[in-house]
């Protein structure tokens, strides 16, 4: 169930409960995509409106749930469109080209099959982890 969003928005520690993020996760996100601009107050309050929460979601998709980084979330965005991966209907003629080069280097499958690559993820960090254990 979504939370129902006031009129005035939703200050930023609101923001970061909804989206199960801290606060200063969503000042730095807001310095590395140029498109989130939340409203701030003359006191630089930031107050997020229903379609900023909808941005913020679809940015902690890519970053936490599909592996990408800031850089190959901001080209994937740029690619199909904030609009489009907010819908979840990626434009079609981007369709042939979903894998960008700035993920994560492990192979994975499509990033429509977000839940097979949050699976290799963890996968991938426990091997890491078992590697780390044997060096020792």
């Amino acid at each position: 169930m979504t939370p129902t969003i006031p009129e005035r928005g939703l200050k930023i520690g609101e923001a970061a409960r909804v989206l199960g993020v801290e606060t200063y996760v969503l000042r730095f996100w807001e310095t590395q995509f140029p498109f989130l601009k939340p409203k701030h107050t003359r006191t630089k309050h930031r107050f997020y409106q229903e379609r900023d929460v909808a941005v913020l979601r679809v940015i902690k998709r890519l970053l936490h749930d599909e592996g990408f980084t800031i850089a190959g979330a901001n080209k994937h965005i740029k690619e199909f469109g904030i609009d489009a991966l907010m819908t979840g209907k990626p434009a079609a003629k981007h369709a042939a080209s979903a894998e960008a080069p700035e993920r994560s280097t492990t192979p994975e499958p499509s990033a429509s099959d977000g839940n097979a690559r949050r699976v290799l993820n963890e996968v991938r960090r426990d091997l890491e982890t078992i590697h780390k254990i044997l060096e020792d």
